[in-house]
């Protein structure tokens, strides 16, 4: 029935602002799904890459192997790179990500090679080891709670229907990579998520900490690295935060329960609820 709340997709996205992956099962850890964001990209001078900048990322395709991670482009003919999930140097960098600063391993002259290749500017490959722990934004996190090399927050959350909703009022639909969820469910209303304060995926327990202002990445074909003014433009029209500049889609989570797994098809139960910031 609707109102029946299940976990309808995982993604994860290894290596920053590159192409995600769907898989049926993911292992949460402290910084979210197991693999998620622990590689980035970043230039000469340790500051992160991203979409917002080189729309061209979404070309690089990753996927999981039993030994680590393959990427390919999605356009030109290029030898995929394999990449080791322990790194080949031990080299300690200092990288950014937005305002914050954290130690960072250089996976391989190799995998820097490829990717300055593939994107026709200097990158290097990083890697979050174990040892960095980089806390969330404490205006709306606890101490202690860490997230990897994502924008702010372990997990985003988003439901079916809240896409179902954005599609209702675009000449063109847009497709759920757009906004790069980490999980996704069906049934309850458009933007139920906007106030899941306290809830439970399976047997696992989430913290809903701040539904997600959104940036041009979503206005970027994730198939061909295309820019448009959708759905951005749309969804400013509905979706802003009285007296902000600040359109929201998603919610931000924070697990309270690690190292076990969520599958594809578990229920979902919410259990405090907040109001909703529009």
């Amino acid at each position: 029935m609707e109102d029946t709340l299940t976990l309808s997709q995982i993604n994860i996205y290894p290596i920053k602002s590159l192409g995600g992956i769907s898989v049926n099962a993911a292992t949460v850890e402290p910084r979210g799904l197991q693999y998620d964001r622990r590689w980035m990209l970043v230039d000469e001078a340790g500051l992160f890459l991203t979409q917002r900048t080189f729309a061209e990322m979404a070309l690089l395709q990753v996927a999981l192997l039993p030994e680590g991670l393959e990427v390919r482009h999605k356009i030109k003919n290029i030898t995929p790179l394999v990449i080791p999930f322990a790194p080949a140097t031990a080299n300690l960098l200092t990288v950014q990500v937005w305002d914050d600063t954290c130690q960072a391993i250089e996976v391989s002259p190799n995998a820097n090679e490829w990717f300055t290749a593939a994107l026709g500017r200097f990158c290097r490959l990083v890697y979050m080891p174990d040892t960095t722990q980089r806390q969330a934004d404490l205006d709306y996190a606890a101490p202690g709670d860490i997230v990897s090399f994502a924008d702010g927050y372990p997990i985003l959350l988003i439901g079916e229907n809240s896409l179902h909703d954005l599609n209702s009022h675009l000449a063109q639909p847009v497709p759920m990579n757009r906004f790069r969820p980490s999980l996704v469910f069906t049934g309850g209303p458009p933007f139920a998520e906007d106030t899941w304060q306290r809830f439970t995926i399976g047997e696992l327990s989430f913290r809903g900490v701040k539904p997600c202002a959104r940036c041009v990445v979503t206005t970027i074909n994730q198939d061909t690295a295309q820019k448009s003014p959708e759905p951005l433009r749309t969804l400013a029209t509905y979706r802003t935060v009285p007296g902000k500049n600040k359109i929201l889609f998603g919610q931000n989570v924070i697990p309270d329960t690690f190292y076990r797994q969520l599958k594809v098809g578990d229920r979902i139960i919410v259990e405090q609820l907040t109001p909703a910031a529009i």
